[in-house]
């Protein structure tokens, strides 16, 4: 029998109770998690070896799971240290972190009662994936505004982060058919939301403005809003009408696994001379001189797994 370390180099996960390679994690059939999208998550990142905003993510995931009515059989600190651990274990100095908790499956056979699960707590580190490529970034991504309408926060909470992607897949599947590289979503009202795993800004003169409704509460869209005083912007959250968004000077869109995105297209909409707007590329260059400066990171102790965190004196 075989003492040899794991290989956790592409990706480890934390799985009832035990770190296992990604390739390895599995859930039950059985599991709300997977038969009903009974589950919540969220996402941080790591950067040359540190998270970024460690604490926001965590507190965002805190409110998903109440607002959920979740309750993982660990504690935040527990939380923070098994994702450290993820991160240390595969040695991944640029990755992306998520934290889960599923439903369960039922302790009593064909139940239908959710107090009947017990819920989990499942934590991995993958290798980094942008969610629109780089070398789409660079040219300025082409968005189509597709024709379903976004989920009615009447029915799923969209502050509340989870795996309910029936409208944006369906809206994928039509920018992609029409040779777009990504849609985002307008409500039944005409108001823009969000795309699929991803904020969107607009930006007018000197104003950065982002959609009040229908959208997860990006971290990395609040650390843009945090940054546009220094290169002095508005930044804004406001209803935004599909008009306004086919008229912006420029349009970027921001997400944990890819931070500031910019745009050069939506429909027939081309701005900038078909490529990124000056203040998108500002606002990300901003956005990655700022991780490297170490505003919020907390970096990974990987000499360490079982102590992923260096303490502070």
């Amino acid at each position: 029998m075989s003492d040899a370390m794991p290989d956790f180099s592409k990706g480890a996960c934390y799985l009832n109770g035990t770190y296992v390679p990604m390739s390895e994690a599995k859930i039950p059939v059985g599991d709300w998690g997977f038969v009903h999208s009974d589950v919540t998550y969220d996402v941080v990142h790591v950067k040359d070896g540190a998270f970024f905003r460690l604490e926001d993510h965590l507190d965002r995931f805190e409110r998903s799971l109440k607002g959920f009515r979740l309750t993982p059989p660990v504690t935040r600190d527990q939380m923070r240290e098994i994702l450290g651990r993820c991160v240390a274990l595969s040695g991944l100095k640029d990755a992306f972190v998520a934290m889960v908790s599923t439903r369960g499956v039922p302790r009593i056979y064909g139940s239908r009662k959710p107090m009947d699960c017990d819920n989990t707590f499942i934590a991995y580190a993958a290798p980094w994936v942008d969610v629109i490529p780089p070398a789409v970034q660079e040219r300025g991504a082409h968005l189509l505004v597709a024709s379903v309408p976004r989920i009615s926060p009447k029915s799923l909470n969209p502050t509340y982060k989870n795996y309910c992607w029936r409208d944006f897949v369906q809206g994928l599947w039509e920018a992609h058919d029409k040779g777009f590289d990504t849609a985002v979503l307008i409500d039944q009202d005409g108001y823009l939301t969000e795309g699929s795993g991803f904020n969107v800004f607009i930006v007018k003169g000197k104003q950065v403005l982002t959609p009040d409704r229908g959208a997860l509460e990006g971290v990395t869209r609040r650390s843009v809003l945090d940054l546009c005083p220094e290169l002095g912007l508005e930044g804004k959250i406001t209803p935004i009408t599909l008009q306004d968004l086919m008229e912006a000077d420029e349009v970027f869109t921001s997400t944990t696994a890819g931070g500031v995105m910019p745009c050069a297209r939506v429909n027939d909409h081309i701005m900038n001379n078909d490529r990124p707007g000056p203040i998108s590329v500002k606002l990300k260059e901003l956005y990655w001189k700022k991780h490297a400066e170490g505003w919020h990171m907390t970096p990974v102790n990987y000499a360490d797994p079982d102590h992923p965190f260096v303490k502070a004196a």
